[in-house]
């Protein structure tokens, strides 16, 4: 593995699981979120999908998310090692309304220094909503991707649970390296 791409749903763990392989597979970690969003008012990098690209183009790396359509194809197509978070939609749900109460109550400083504000809450493409209104299509998608000719040879882990998860990330420990001790559980 020296190319993966994390995939899955809002609310699924795909930045936690990413972080934590990239650490123990030394690849550079980069996080969709940050690399899109630029500034106040959730601005969009002006260089967003040309650094997607550079990163695809690159050797070695770890992405927590299979990015927006414009850039999927040389993602999929650079990528060694897909692992899909295919978790049950009670799991994402309670995951993302969690994560969201949570940075909104604390007012948490998020990418290009923004923050979830309530009135947010109300919106068609706030995490909450858009995991639940999207969760069966993207898993379609995905499930399509997946088996599509065109990214051949690609190896895919699907993980259906965060138990399945917990364990496949345990066993990614390289021979010789001891156990991780103090980890963040996936969320």
């Amino acid at each position: 593995m020296q190319r993966v791409l994390v995939v899955g749903i809002s609310g699924a763990g795909k930045s936690t699981l990413a972080r934590e392989l990239g650490r123990l597979l030394a690849l550079p970690y980069h996080e969709m979120d940050e690399l899109h969003f630029s500034g106040p008012g959730w601005a969009v990098s002006p260089s967003y999908l040309a650094d997607l690209t550079r990163i695809a183009e690159g050797d070695r790396w770890i992405l927590d998310s299979h990015g927006p359509e414009s850039a999927r194809e040389v993602l999929w197509r650079r990528a060694d090692t897909v692992v899909w978070l295919d978790q049950p939609r009670r799991t994402v749900m309670r995951r993302v309304l969690v994560r969201s109460l949570r940075r909104s109550l604390l007012r948490e400083r998020l990418f290009g220094g923004n923050r979830e504000r309530w009135r947010e809450w109300l919106l068609a493409d706030h995490p909450a909503w858009w995991a639940w209104s999207q969760y069966g299509a993207r898993r379609a998608e995905i499930g399509g991707l997946a088996c599509d000719g065109r990214f051949a040879p690609l190896r895919v882990v699907r993980l259906r649970s965060p138990k399945a998860a917990e364990a496949w990330l345990r066993a990614q420990r390289p021979a010789g390296r001891p156990p991780v001790t103090e980890r963040p559980p996936i969320t």
